[in-house]
């Protein structure tokens, strides 16, 4: 049985060197955010997308994941659908994102969001500024990304 866990180990990183590091029928993207919650609180997430291409440099996708606001340590769950545009030639991003989020302890738990994003995006990394809604306040945040 040793003998086999040395074996088995190689085999899987010899395949995760081999395997494409990026398709093109649907993107990971794994995402930290930074927000403030105009006469709200501050808000930060961790967030979760998977998008594929629609035609061009449109993709289309789900983003999701957890949010902590500060202001008295309410948890949230956002659950957007992504609408993006990468253009690729100037290394910039535009996305629309809309969707419910529910927030735990700040009385309605369910919550609309919708946004508009945009930033630079390299071949992996992106940064960038998202601007919108999350009823019954604008919010304005920080966006840092990471695609696999």
């Amino acid at each position: 049985m040793k003998l086999l866990r040395p074996s088995l180990g190689v085999l899987l990183a010899a395949g995760f060197f081999v395997a494409p590091m990026r398709s093109d029928a649907a993107t990971v993207r794994v995402g930290l955010g930074a927000d403030y919650w105009i006469d709200q609180s501050a808000a930060f997430s961790f967030l979760l997308g998977v998008e594929g291409r629609l035609a061009g440099p449109l993709s289309v996708g789900a983003r999701f994941g957890a949010s902590l606001i500060t202001d008295g340590n309410d948890v949230g769950i956002p659950l957007d659908v992504v609408l993006r545009a990468n253009i690729a030639s100037a290394g910039v991003y535009v996305e629309g994102l809309v969707g419910p989020w529910i927030v735990m302890g700040r009385g309605d738990a369910l919550r609309a969001h919708a946004a508009f994003g945009f930033g630079l995006q390299g071949k992996a990394a992106s940064i960038g500024v998202e601007v919108g809604y999350l009823d019954p306040d604008p919010v304005i945040g920080l966006r840092l990304g990471y695609k696999f």
